[in-house]
């Protein structure tokens, strides 16, 4: 597997921008903004998800460069770590920041 798409400049769409719900779990709320790269599909079918870091605000659009992937080892899909202001954000603040809804997976941050 590899996981050149790290230090790649990438853009996308929120769906799921900071303080919504889950669709289908309504008492899981966003701390993050989460959306995907529109016409990259993952290894779900959709379209890549990714995490967005660099902003405490809810945004509908985003631009900004992958700086890690969280490889979830239960399941299909993997998720980019994106980071809107060029911050090279530590493991221990993204694993944090995305643990709300990965707490559910077996993964590891791959940089």
């Amino acid at each position: 597997m590899t996981y050149d798409v790290i230090g790649k400049n990438v853009k996308g769409v929120i769906d799921r921008p900071i303080g919504s719900r889950h669709p289908r779990h309504p008492d899981m709320i966003y701390p993050i903004n989460y959306g995907y790269i529109e016409g990259v599909i993952a290894g779900d079918g959709a379209e890549q998800d990714v995490y967005v870091f660099g902003t405490d605000k809810p945004i509908s659009t985003f631009e900004g460069r992958v700086i890690a992937v969280y490889h979830r080892i239960n399941d299909v899909e993997d998720k980019w770590i994106v980071s809107l202001d060029g911050i090279d954000y530590p493991d221990a603040e993204i694993l944090n920041a995305i643990h709300f809804q990965e707490q559910y997976f077996k993964g590891e941050l791959i940089r």
